[in-house]
């Protein structure tokens, strides 16, 4: 039983494949991974570091050319890794040239060696680019409380520099990749002045996922020139409606990090602020391209068999509605009904009354998949359970509950919670 578990965690760690090819086991998982143009501007390139595995890349470097501008958001666990520290010192850098990210191990709880380690690793990379380690961001993600195999890193760090090309996307987001059956990215594209730009991303995160700025790692680049308050401002606006408003199982990573670069070689004027409306169809793009990745990782959520969307309007403010929605979308009680097509939504009327938030029973109507299921503070008269089922054996459910109390919106996606995510969980580190 124990060899069987194993080859299972292995199989999801993409290291062998019944097929001979990528072993996409979450049914919710895209086709295919997109094409991704390139970004004047950035190269890429992927190496196998063994860090904990052999067979697999699990070392992604990119360059960036000098003038670019970076800005991040970063977990707000009280215990973060090394490298949040350090790439949060590092991006006050005027042009960051550099970044490097690890799987297989977070470099968490690792005390004053995980920030040498870090240190080395920015030294070193920034020996072959010819750049200054402060330039260097980077992150780690994988087991937390491991010491980092830094030597095996920076001994790869060299060749895979000398690999750098101006494509590479699918390496490079499979490289990061711990728990994810898939690897993710996705692309955007607007125009500024009439002068077009060019969006693009990776992104890694299956479980721990309750961003809070899980494992959760995303890196955006852009051609856009914007200086970088703006870029930064513009981030945390978009973060808000997209990486902010997803989870799996309510748990903030020690290593949360979404970071987005802007190379500038698009040439276009810098917008003047962040609300700049010279830039509003740039600002939809931003949009576009994190809630695309967000959304890829929500779907591939551990053990997930469907996609959750909870939608709550009417409420006193949006900050109450979002407590509204994801007292819902983190409920293992809500979770595990949908996954076992359960039409009960008395789930919903515990995680609403838990939330702590203003609400009037009179006033509220929930909605399953758009049937009407509570009104007037009892179950609504002549609703159709079978309707209902009939929704959730489908792959992507809707749950809306409307408060009547305010102007106060907020949607999170969500995923179910299955055996699945019991069983890689209790043999992560198996």
């Amino acid at each position: 039983m124990r060899f069987r578990k194993k080859i299972q965690a292995l199989l999801r760690q993409d290291l062998i494949s019944e097929t001979g090819k990528v072993d996409h086991s979450s049914p919710l998982a895209p086709p295919g991974f997109p094409d991704i143009p390139s970004i004047a501007g950035l190269g890429m390139a992927a190496g196998d570091a063994g860090i904990k595995y052999s067979g697999r890349d699990d070392l992604a470097v990119w360059v960036l050319d000098s003038g670019t501008r970076a800005a991040g958001l970063f977990t707000r666990s009280a215990l973060p890794a090394a490298p949040i520290d350090v790439t949060r010192e590092h991006i006050r850098s005027a042009s960051p040239r550099a970044l490097v990210v690890n799987s297989a191990n977070a470099n968490a709880f690792t005390g004053m060696q995980g920030l040498e380690d870090c240190r080395t690793i920015a030294k070193v990379t920034a020996e072959a680019l010819g750049c200054k380690p402060q330039e260097v961001l980077m992150a780690s993600t994988g087991v937390i409380g491991e010491p980092l195999p830094v030597k095996r890193i920076t001994d790869r760090i060299p060749e895979v520099v000398g690999n750098i090309a101006p494509d590479g996307w699918q390496a490079v987001a499979k490289a990061i990749m711990t728990t994810d059956t898939f690897a993710k990215g996705a692309s955007a594209r607007a125009s500024v002045d009439g002068q077009p730009v060019t969006l693009c991303g990776v992104a890694k995160g299956s479980g721990m996922i309750a961003p809070n700025m899980a494992t959760m790692l995303a890196f955006c680049f852009t051609d856009a020139e914007i200086l970088q308050a703006q870029l930064h401002e513009m981030l945390i606006n978009s973060a808000e409606r997209t990486f902010n408003a997803i989870t799996v199982d309510s748990d903030t990573s020690t290593s949360d990090m979404l970071l987005l670069f802007a190379t500038g070689k698009a040439c276009n004027i810098p917008p003047q602020g962040a609300d700049d409306p010279r830039f509003k169809g740039f600002r939809e793009a931003l949009d576009e391209l994190l809630k695309d990745l967000a959304m890829q990782v929500v779907r591939d959520g551990e053990g997930a068999s469907k996609l959750i969307e909870v939608r709550i309007t009417g409420a006193m403010s949006d900050a109450s509605a979002r407590k509204m929605a994801e007292s819902i979308a983190n409920s293992p009680l809500v979770k595990t009904a949908i996954a076992g097509g359960d039409a009960n939504w008395g789930r919903i009327i515990m995680a609403l009354g838990k939330s702590g938030e203003s609400i009037k029973a009179e006033n509220l109507l929930i909605r399953i998949g758009g049937e009407m299921v509570a009104k007037g503070g009892q179950r609504a008269e002549n609703h159709d359970e079978s309707l209902i089922s009939r929704h959730l054996e489908g792959s992507e459910i809707l749950i809306e509950a409307e408060l009547q109390m305010g102007d106060g919106e907020f949607t999170v996606w969500t995923c179910d919670l299955t055996h699945g995510y019991i069983s890689i969980n209790a043999d992560y580190r198996s």
